[in-house]
């Protein structure tokens, strides 16, 4: 029988598994039926075949699998079938059955087939061994590269298929348990290839069935590079290879596989395997697809016959050939396209330099002569740079960076920019672009607004660092103040903020506010946010409103809106007012009608803000649903506030309880954005946490590899805190509540809003260690405990009173303290059932999880305080939350207490439940007589009973089990 050794995953392919699986049933119930497995070389037929036949062997059938070897034109007759017969030659089982065909066991001895009716006699001995085999065990037989099939074993596969194993009895019952799965190359089935006229006449019979395995979806590659290395891949590099293996599995593997050798290029083994097919064609389909692939993945016929310099007959036969070989495939407005990308590089890999020089030169000619169109003007900057016309690729280059900022595409603006920018030293003066705004300091300003459109934010700041390098001692004080000034912002959005206000405070020094000027009333713009990042609100308020001024005297509309939208957040109660958000409103409209969507999406960003911290989640929700439109349709999904605005959008879902839409949403945001980190996997990462997928916490320690992301910081610091806290380590919760803290403080010193948050979450952990050690009697543990806990609740109330420019934080922060004054208290002396009451009326502002987990342990103190049908009636409430969300995490937790609460507490009377709260003390039975005014004959019976009613075997472990069903409160010990 056929060894399965399976050496990758399986990744993806739940679909296709569960219909061989059918299939797999089906046969063992008595159904014969028979599948050809096709898709592209590398696609992944034979590892999805290996986990078929593992999941048959597995369910008792028996496996036998023959394989087809490409021998070229001299193919040895019935070669995978001699396999197959070679196996269960070796198997004593089948020995009586194989007896049975002597033509079949001549065959197998080497020996003749003989003439047609010895053919027949052979297939037919063939299909009546499978048969009865079928009848010792279901059987699965397996054959692989039909492509590669001799005629004789094509035939025998015919007759198998239409006239022996899959037919039925005159009854129509099915008759054999037996499945049949055949696999092919569809990408080597070339026009006149033999295999065809087969497949086309099998695929017609009722018993049999065709699936096609498709590339495999992104995430699914991604999944599988990752899973091929121990060691983490950097994103970029798991994305680059996902473009580049585009759905096939092993150009997959063999790209990983070079990771870190080389140049990047297609590896040299699997150039190999790629080259293959092209070196089959003629010479001339050879020199068409050279050419093809200094063209690039897709070529207009006109371009690719202006360039090959062929006869019109010759082209179209040598293009037909290509196609029949599937190395190119036609597409729409008459052009043709390499099948797969990795095919044209390793094409292209094989071209001589001053081959690819020449015809690089060709294509830059051909589309300049067609006249300068937007649209080609990244293909002429491309070929012209490869054939070494500098200049000329310089001139393209801008002209394709012109050409994308038109139609919104910021990442292809910033490519072409970073290009001119590297061609401008190496091309003379005289022949540089000239014109307004055309110079190296200008244009890295432009790159690094690209950069920031794009997400790209340290990229952003390097270019515009070259850009303030450059300008050295500019005459041009307004160029010397813009660079300056845009610095600051983009310091700002890596969080450097002291460094901005320094940046942002020396344009405003380097123009005066009069004669007024647009450029002045930009760097004052920017200096008002840099100034409240840093705490100088005066300063802030008075400069945002004298530039409020001039930006209306000047008629500048969007740096009126942005400076509104300053003063919004600064003045009065900020964005959390309703008059806060009116200002806000007017910002949107004003940046609207100038056309400024970066500045619009600022204004719908700090509304969706203002009505979360003011605890209006519904309203949230459709100002980010317009942001976030807004900048799909121009292009800027990337850039910071879209990204702040997907966060939020996420997080709204998460905490309005809908949990499904919010784990969707970030799985279609992934896709879109892979390289968004903590902003697109955020809440969903706490969904899964909550719902006990161990992975969660693997891909929160994946966001911290690389280097520093603020956001990706602060996701992961709470999903690991929480993590620590669940699974009852108080010293891991503290080490990542602090180590995140740490890390998000920023350079002025202000602690991060989550600061709140994250303490409560590791005091939830420290609460449990204290409560756990006071119960066993460690004082001295519990005390050192409960003094961490002092420090974190400290932390929690100076970050929540101190909020943003002092102001206190809103409904949500509040909340959080709530649940951490209730955690301190715990820590300190047990569950207080007020605290908790406060701590779930808190989160009362439209959240769902947060309150269901604080009426958890507000049952738990109500039970501690024996008031048990209270009690339980919290866990059933804080249950259906669980249940609905599908928290199983906290449904074992609160299904324990709610048995705690119910049948126990009634066993014990009154006076059993005074004797108990003796014993907890440590009273002696003379003691507890003393005490309750009994004798001590009659406390030894009350001690007996309580023995008896708990289950326990002795004083001390009643005490135990009375404090784990919550019948005597813990800090019964600290009064002994």
């Amino acid at each position: 029988m056929s060894q399965i050794s399976i050496s990758t995953p399986l990744i993806g392919r739940e679909d296709e598994l569960t219909r061989l699986s059918g299939v797999l049933e089906r046969a063992r119930s008595g159904e014969a039926r028979a599948v050809l497995v096709a898709g592209d070389a590398g696609v992944g037929k034979t590892r999805l075949l290996d986990e078929v036949t593992v999941r048959a062997s597995t369910a008792g059938m028996t496996v036998l699998t023959g394989h087809c070897v490409d021998l070229g034109d001299v193919g040895l007759p019935y070669l995978p079938f001699t396999e197959v017969l070679g196996a269960l030659a070796q198997d004593e089982r089948f020995a009586g059955a194989l007896a049975a065909y002597p033509a079949v066991e001549r065959l197998l001895g080497g020996g003749a087939v003989g003439d047609s009716g010895g053919r027949l006699r052979l297939f037919e001995g063939i299909a009546g061994l499978l048969a009865d085999l079928s009848d010792i065990a279901p059987l699965l037989l397996v054959l692989e590269d039909l492509h590669w099939a001799d005629q004789s074993s094509r035939d025998l596969l015919r007759f198998l298929l239409s006239r022996g194993i899959l037919q039925r009895s005159a009854g129509g019952a099915p008759t054999h348990r037996l499945a049949v799965l055949a696999s092919y190359r569809a990408d080597d089935l070339h026009r006149r290839h033999p295999l065809r006229p087969l497949l086309a006449e099998l695929v017609r019979l009722p018993g049999v069935e065709r699936l096609e395995l498709r590339p495999m979806a992104d995430g699914e590659v991604a999944r599988l590079v990752r899973s091929l290395r121990e060691a983490p891949l950097p994103d970029h590099t798991v994305r680059r290879i996902v473009e580049r293996a585009e759905g096939n599995a092993f150009y997959a593997e063999e790209l990983v596989a070079a990771t870190g050798n080389g140049d990047g290029g297609v590896p040299s083994g699997l150039a190999d395997v790629l080259l293959i097919r092209f070196e089959q064609l003629s010479d001339t389909a050879q020199q068409v697809l050279r050419t093809a692939a200094v063209a690039g993945r897709r070529v207009e016929h006109d371009l690719l016959r202006d360039a090959v310099r062929l006869p019109e007959e010759e082209l179209e036969s040598a293009l037909r050939e290509a196609i029949g070989r599937q190395l190119l495939v036609p597409g729409e407005g008459d052009t043709y396209a390499f099948r797969h990308a990795l095919a044209r590089e390793a094409v292209y890999a094989d071209l001589l330099p001053g081959e690819r020089a020449r015809l690089h030169g060709a294509f830059a000619r051909l589309l300049e002569a067609r006249g300068h169109r937007s649209e080609s003007a990244a293909e002429r900057a491309h070929h012209y740079r490869e054939s070494h016309d500098l200049a000329e690729a310089l001139s393209a280059s801008l002209e394709a960076a012109d050409h994308a900022q038109r139609v919104g595409a910021p990442a292809e603006e910033l490519r072409h920019l970073e290009a001119a920018l590297d061609l401008w030293s190496a091309v003379e003066s005289t022949a540089r672009p000239s014109g307004e705004g055309v110079d190296r300091v200008r244009l890295m300003l432009r790159a690094s607004a690209a950069a920031a459109h794009t997400g790209e934010l340290h990229r952003a700041v390097s270019l515009t660092r070259a850009a303030l390098a450059g300008v050295g001692q500019e005459a041009d004080s307004e160029l010397a103040a813009r660079v300056r000034y845009t610095l600051a912002g983009n310091l700002m959005s890596v969080d450097n903020l002291t460094a901005a206000f320094a940046y942002s405070s020396e344009a405003l020094a380097m123009i005066p506010a009069d004669p007024p000027s647009r450029t002045w009333v930009w760097a004052a713009a920017t200096h008002v946010m840099a100034a409240r990042h840093v705490g100088e609100n005066e300063v802030a308020l008075r400069v945002a409103r004298q530039a409020l001024g001039t930006a209306e005297q000047l008629g500048v509309p969007d740096a009126q809106a942005d400076l509104l939208i300053s003063l919004a957040v600064l003045e009065g109660g900020g964005r959390r007012t309703e008059a806060g958000r009116e200002r806000l409103r007017q910002a949107r409209e004003l940046a609207r009608r100038a056309g400024s969507t970066p500045v619009e999406m600022r204004a719908l960003f700090n509304l969706a803000v203002g009505c979360f911290e003011s605890g209006h989640l519904d309203e949230c929700l459709p100002w980010l649903t317009e942001g976030l439109d807004r900048a799909r349709r121009a292009g800027l999904l990337s850039s910071p506030y879209p990204m702040e605005m997907r966060y939020l959008q996420l997080l709204v879902l998460y905490t309005l309880g809908r949990w499904d839409d919010c784990v969707r949403a970030a799985h279609a945001d992934a896709d879109v954005l892979p390289a968004a980190g903590g902003y697109t996997m955020a809440p969903a990462l706490y969904v899964g946490l909550a719902r006990g997928d161990r992975r969660a916490t693997d891909r929160a320690r994946a966001l911290l590899e690389g280097p520093f992301d603020w956001m990706a910081t602060l996701v992961a610091g709470i999903a690991l805190t929480d993590a620590a806290a669940l699974r009852g380590d108080a010293e891991d919760a503290v080490q990542r509540m602090r180590s995140t803290v740490a890390a998000l403080t920023d350079d002025t010193g202000a602690l991060p809003h989550v600061t709140v948050r994250l303490a409560t979450l590791a005091l939830s952990a420290v609460a449990d260690r204290a409560d756990d050690l006071r119960r066993k009697g460690d004082q001295a543990g519990a005390r050192r405990w409960a003094a961490t806990a002092t420090e974190l609740v400290e932390l929690a109330r100076t970050t929540a009173a101190n909020g943003e420019r002092g102001i206190p934080q809103g409904p949500e922060g509040q909340a959080w303290l709530a649940r951490a004054e209730a955690e301190w208290t715990r820590a300190l002396s047990g569950p207080d059932a007020e605290a908790w009451a406060r701590a779930v009326a808190a989160f009362d502002f439209g959240d769902v999880y947060e309150p269901a987990r604080c009426r958890l342990r507000y049952a738990e103190a109500l039970l501690v305080a024996d008031r048990r049908e209270e009690a339980v009636a919290e866990a059933r409430a804080a249950r259906e939350v669980f249940a609905r969300l599908g928290a199983t995490v906290l449904l074992e937790q609160v299904d324990e207490l709610i048995r705690r609460g119910r049948p126990t507490a009634s066993l014990l009377t009154a006076r059993e439940r005074d004797v108990l709260r003796l014993l907890a003390r440590g009273r002696s039975n003379r003691q507890i007589g003393e005490e309750l005014f009994i004798t001590g004959k009659t406390a030894s019976v009350h001690v007996s009973n309580i023995l008896a009613k708990l289950g326990a075997a002795s004083r001390t472990e009643a005490v135990a089990v009375a404090y784990r069903k919550g019948l005597i409160a813990p800090e019964t010990t600290a009064r002994g």
